[in-house]
């Protein structure tokens, strides 16, 4: 069953995705998108795999990468498939990913997807304030569609933010007091 659900909801999710595209003629398909699904599909109730950590992860990878694009003075020039790497460049990519890691480290929101995203666009394949647009709206439809489909087929995907690994199952913080979890009440 587990094969049969990763086929499912990648192929699932991708075929939309991808038919958005080929109708927009705009680019709703791009690398990350693929661990993100996988993540999404294999390990729903992960904290990496929540649509939070999702979207806030895609949206500042997007941002951060354009951002070392814009300070490297790259934005205006071809990707680095078409114009090879620079000093420049190395600084676009190393500090967007540096960047990307730092600022989800302190929002609590990983989601390790986001590093291929921000190196796509800090390597100038994805570089228009347009297609970042877009870029973001397909994070946004698949995270939604493997959200559905995780639904459909039983498992349990947060709808917005899943219990992280320091809180109790009941989704809330552990607020006893350090030891009382292992004291056993007499009587």
């Amino acid at each position: 069953m587990t094969a049969t659900r990763a086929f499912g909801g990648s192929v699932g999710a991708l075929v939309v995705a991808g038919t958005v595209a080929l109708l927009a003629r705009q680019p709703w398909l791009f690398p990350s998108l693929g661990p993100a699904i996988m993540l999404h599909i294999e390990k729903p109730d992960q904290p990496e795999s929540s649509p939070r950590n999702s979207v806030v992860g895609h949206l500042v990878a997007l941002l951060t990468g354009y951002a070392l694009l814009v300070v490297t003075g790259l934005a205006g020039h071809p990707s680095a498939l078409q114009e090879g790497f620079s000093v420049p460049r190395i600084i676009a990519a190393a500090g967007s990913l540096a960047v990307t890691a730092a600022l989800l480290a302190l929002l609590n929101a990983s989601h390790p997807p986001a590093g291929a995203t921000t190196l796509l666009v800090s390597l100038g394949l994805l570089k228009t304030p347009a297609q970042l647009v877009i870029a973001f709206a397909a994070v946004l439809l698949v995270t939604a569609l493997d959200l559905l489909f995780n639904r459909a087929t039983g498992r349990q995907m947060p709808l917005w933010r899943a219990p992280s690994r320091k809180e109790d199952s009941n989704g809330g913080p552990d607020r006893r007091p350090v030891g009382a979890a292992d004291t056993v009440r007499a009587g």
